[in-house]
């Protein structure tokens, strides 16, 4: 071997499990959460490949540009970008969503909304009532799009004050094959609704409940990069809270329901409101799987019973 030859060094290859388990070891160092998780899902997307052919293909070699693909989703992820906008997918009840910064994350929280209405839903329909649902607030459209797919002759109505959202939810409908039966309006709250003369069985909502005086408080993830106004709800995080519960009753149908997602110590407030409203004959608030109150329903009474 020659001296020139001696000092040449080959760049190092890198097999997909040398990969992950380096770059879980450095995510782990810098304090980025769920660091293998994390790892995988990157390299997962930069191969084109799921988790599962990730282990199928732990001895395949990953050649200098998939590399250098995956180092600068490992450099967005350091910049406390989530995981879930560098992939531009979240799922959420078992489909992927398209997400981006235009729209908040869906969180596994929200799927209570979902069965929730999926409950009422079908109570109705064995009675022989219509199916017409109101997503305020739809952001990607995860909870409309959901209850598409779950109830065929359901049909949805979704809003939202962003435009640039709708075009997202609008896309994941499309893509889920469930756009000719939502309609998207955008507006804030109750004004895409106003002279449509339409009145709903469920209305639902996810909507801004983050209070205004802990918002810089949040993770960078969150408050750097997910849109402010999905998120904030103003003092003590209620304003759209009690708008919506106080609107609702011009949109609904005697019997049917409000639902909203909303922070564990926020329900014992909405449900105080709920109370001092007449026209609401039942409520009661709901915990998710870990065990929080997550959700207040409320029913519209029935002129004649109660």
């Amino acid at each position: 071997m020659t001296a020139s030859q001696k000092g040449v060094m080959r760049p190092k290859t890198w097999t997909i499990k040398e990969l992950l388990k380096v770059t879980s070891t450095f995510l782990k160092e810098k304090e980025i959460e769920s660091p293998r998780l994390t790892s995988e899902l990157l390299l997962s997307h930069q191969l084109n490949l799921d988790r599962v052919g990730l282990y199928l293909n732990f001895d395949r070699p990953v050649i200098e540009t998939e590399l250098s693909g995956y180092r600068s989703l490992i450099k967005r992820r350091l910049l406390r970008e989530p995981v879930q906008y560098i992939r531009g997918l979240q799922e959420f009840w078992s489909l992927d969503l398209m997400v981006d910064r235009r729209v908040l994350i869906p969180r596994p929280e929200t799927e209570l909304l979902v069965e929730l209405a999926i409950e009422k839903l079908r109570t109705f329909a064995s009675e022989g009532r219509p199916n017409l649902v109101l997503d305020m607030a739809t952001g990607c459209g995860a909870v409309a799009i959901s209850l598409a797919k779950e109830l065929q002759d359901t049909q949805i109505w979704a809003t939202d004050i962003s435009g640039s959202a709708l075009e997202l939810a609008h896309d994941n409908a499309k893509r889920h094959g469930v756009l000719e039966r939502i309609q998207f309006s955008e507006g804030d709250l109750w004004d895409p609704l106003r002279d449509q003369g339409i009145t709903f069985d469920i209305i639902l909502s996810n909507p801004p409940y983050i209070c205004s005086e802990e918002f810089d408080g949040l993770p960078p993830e969150v408050r750097n990069y997910e849109p402010r106004l999905a998120l904030d709800g103003g003092e003590g995080g209620m304003y759209y809270i009690e708008r919506i519960i106080r609107g609702a009753l011009d949109y609904m149908n005697p019997g049917g329901w409000i639902m909203l997602e909303m922070a564990p110590d926020q329900t014992a407030k909405a449900l105080g409101i709920i109370d001092q409203i007449e026209e609401y004959a039942e409520s009661s608030r709901i915990k998710d799987y870990g065990g929080h109150y997550r959700a207040v329903m409320a029913q519209k009474g029935v002129p004649g019973e109660g």
